[in-house]
């Protein structure tokens, strides 16, 4: 590692070289980047050491927070004694294959296979490919046009993108044939005068016409996030999921179900989909596969669709430099390990989710800028709004969102803003303490947002 040097020339330095992630670097060159040098459990310290607690775990990745000594003992150790090699060339090596003993024993029984990559987005792509070539061998080359969502994100390559329902990612050349979206399952924007029960069956039924629509000879699968992540943290209602697995099933499409964000605990299960009650074909996973301390991911694939992969399929065309790494592999056994053998997910589940979904309704409840509140475990989104009873949208929701994240780095917690909502995803290890420096100063933070909008 370098020596420390002087915050000023970090930022001379960044700006030569460096483009960041979904902003305008000219803005920012002149603004000038936080620079972070250290982290500890959901702390992180800016290289002036000012502190913060990240109320995001990273991008929902660091679910055992920042400085666990066996994650990175993992890493060391697995570097010291195979740092690298490949699963091409008809080989495997020991922490791939004990990394998928262990991942399939939290996994639901009807999964049995992973193809390991570097990202979420890596794992979106490899689904699409591997979506089309399922139906190949099944005779049916023609269903190869997948369904996503409106303001759904499976990732940054060119076809993630295109799945994704990003328009901005779509105008940077990210849109592709062979792609279809429904809208989003969005209540408190797009509900009007329905019950939630009545738009979630509503919006859910968009996917069998557009099936229709399109022929259902030619929709592979319906890919989408249990809840919508980089969306805004949307939680559809309970009337959902249920009514689009009815549909696949009935038509005879996949459905695939991304799971970078809400796998590995965050909605006090170990897999979102599992909160909310439906059957994947598929599952995409990565984030906190490792916690985020080495890049993995990787697309799980269920017994029916292995089964024909493996048995039927011949030569599988595709592989990956660094698929199944075995250093990434070593960290999320320790990682994997951790969340269950220190009962983990089940806190989430029944003590610290409850108490930090239940603190954010007693604190926010009745906020003069918050119209909804919506979250389970450790995922939660408060809805900024201009009239709570109508359910009126602020027209300028996205500079007063990001008003609120900047003051939000100012009172020393890091949230997010997002779709016109304040999102926030802690590390899932955060003690009672630690959610209420989280709660307390995400209210400081939409307290001086409000006053500086005239809400208060």
């Amino acid at each position: 590692m370098s020596t420390h040097r002087a915050t000023r020339d970090y930022l001379v330095a960044d700006a030569a070289h460096n483009i960041h992630a979904f902003v305008d670097q000219g803005a920012l060159n002149i603004e000038g980047p936080r620079v972070i040098s250290r982290g500890e459990r959901l702390h992180l310290w800016d290289n002036d050491g000012k502190r913060y607690l990240d109320g995001m775990s990273g991008l929902w990745c660091t679910n055992l927070g920042y400085g666990r000594k066996d994650l990175t003992q993992a890493a060391a150790s697995q570097m010291d004694q195979l740092a690298y090699y490949n699963m091409f060339f008809h080989t495997t090596h020991p922490s791939v294959v004990e990394l998928s003993e262990l991942l399939f024993s939290v996994l639901p029984g009807h999964y049995s296979h992973a193809i390991y990559t570097n990202s979420g987005s890596e794992a979106n792509e490899v689904l699409i490919r591997t979506v089309r070539r399922y139906w190949q061998i099944l005779g049916k080359p023609e269903k190869k046009t997948l369904i996503g969502r409106w303001n759904g994100y499976h990732g940054s390559t060119l076809a993630s993108s295109a799945l994704g329902g990003m328009k901005a990612m779509h105008e940077m050349g990210g849109m592709l044939p062979d792609f279809a979206h429904i809208d989003e399952p969005h209540w408190y924007v797009h509900g009007g005068a329905l019950s939630p029960h009545e738009f979630g069956l509503r919006a859910a039924r968009q996917l069998e016409e557009k099936i229709l629509e399109l022929g259902a000879d030619k929709v592979a699968a319906f890919v989408a996030e249990p809840f919508q992540g980089a969306g805004g943290m949307i939680f559809p209602p309970e009337s959902y999921w249920p009514e689009i697995q009815r549909i696949c099933r009935k038509h005879d499409v996949l459905l695939c179900a991304d799971e970078v964000i809400g796998g590995f605990g965050r909605t006090g299960e170990w897999f979102s989909h599992q909160h909310f009650g439906f059957e994947p074909d598929t599952l995409t996973i990565a984030k906190g596969l490792t916690s985020g301390y080495v890049p993995m991911g990787g697309l799980i694939l269920s017994k029916q669709m292995a089964e024909v992969l493996v048995q039927r399929g011949g030569v599988f065309a595709h592989g990956l430099t660094y698929s199944g790494h075995p250093v990434a592999a070593a960290v999320a056994i320790a990682n994997i390990q951790a969340l269950r053998d220190e009962g983990i997910v089940s806190q989430v589940k029944n003590e610290t989710g409850p108490y930090l979904q239940e603190c954010l309704r007693e604190v926010f409840g009745n906020h003069p800028l918050v119209g909804d509140i919506q979250g389970t475990g450790f995922l939660a989104a408060l809805q900024l709004t201009q009239d709570r009873a109508t359910r009126k949208r602020l027209e300028n929701e996205k500079e007063v969102t990001w008003r609120c994240r900047t003051i939000g780095f100012e009172e020393g917690v890091i949230i997010r803003p997002n779709q016109g909502r304040i999102i926030m995803a802690p590390a899932l290890i955060a003690n009672r303490e630690e959610l209420d420096e989280l709660v307390n100063k995400t209210k400081r933070a939409l307290d001086r947002t409000a006053q500086e909008f005239g809400f208060l």
